[in-house]
């Protein structure tokens, strides 16, 4: 199990930088200044979130049938591309975002009552269209916030965020391993522990400092409170994802990925995060 996670997880973090990296050289984000910039920005990055989009929907659909409930593959997958990438499209068309976003949700709202309609007519209309509101809200809406931080803020600053969250991931998972005693969350994930958050936190400052120091996003100081911040925020993400599995009575979303389980077991952190690291961001700028 240890592993599998350690080969698997130095494979999907070499693949994650060298997409990350070649989207930041293509559009001229990889260089601090704006003189190489290209007006449309994050075409690489956009497409990862989009694909790995489609995962996450079959997988997410699959917990809720444990429930007994349906989600609409083909209108579910299409609009949580929409949602999370709605900031890409704005570089190409003159319209609010605001405006843009009512519209998706307007038109994903009326996709999904006609496909109740035209597959399970009028049996489970509010738990089928809500379950699928949740999915797209909860993978498209938040992953929104991951593209938007790459377009408005640049590629380090993503980075950055992403890597404090997976540290903590992995700071949290090593530690409690070794010293785990007591429960963090016992209701929701009995395998989290106190110490598991000790050793998330530091390694999350660490790598906080670590960007904060080369590449200029903020204050050292700033840094080790956002560290510390989104060591707990990413591990909420994680318990969010918890929840719904719990109460699937599944232990992982797939078993795609060996030591990780599947997408959304990789991508719980930083879906809540990326909207508060947002927000950090707009400060620090």
């Amino acid at each position: 199990m240890v592993k599998h996670r350690l080969f698997f997880g130095i494979i999907m973090t070499v693949l994650f930088l060298t997409v990350v990296v070649f989207d930041g050289w293509l559009d001229g984000s990889l260089t601090a200044s704006n003189t190489d910039d290209k007006n449309v920005q994050g075409t690489i990055f956009c497409i990862l979130v989009a694909l790995l989009a489609i995962p996450a929907q079959l997988e997410f659909s699959k917990l809720a049938a444990a429930k007994n409930l349906k989600i609409f593959i083909p209108v579910s997958i299409v609009a949580s591309i929409l949602l999370a990438t709605n900031r890409y499209w704005l570089q190409f068309i003159e319209i609010r975002q605001e405006l843009f976003l009512l519209y998706i949700l307007t038109f994903t709202l009326i996709a999904l009552f006609v496909y109740q309609y035209l597959f399970y007519g009028t049996s489970g209309v509010s738990a089928n269209c809500g379950v699928n509101c949740f999915s797209i809200l909860y993978l498209g809406l938040l992953s929104g916030f991951c593209v938007a931080i790459r377009i408005d803020f640049g590629l380090w600053p993503l980075l950055m965020f992403v890597f404090v969250i997976k540290s903590a991931d992995i700071g949290a998972y090593s530690v409690g391993t070794l010293f785990g005693k007591h429960k963090f969350s016992p209701k929701i994930s009995p395998g989290k522990s106190w110490e598991g958050m000790a050793g998330a936190v530091v390694a999350a400052i660490i790598v906080a400092i670590g960007f904060a120091g080369i590449c200029d996003i903020m204050p050292i100081w700033a840094a080790i409170v956002f560290g510390f911040c989104f060591a707990f925020i990413g591990q909420l993400g994680d318990l969010a994802e918890s929840m719904i599995k719990r109460d699937a009575e599944q232990k992982d979303s797939a078993n795609k990925i060996p030591g990780f389980g599947g997408v959304l077991d990789i991508i719980d952190s930083p879906l809540i995060a990326a909207a508060f690291a947002y927000l950090v961001f707009i400060w620090c700028s």
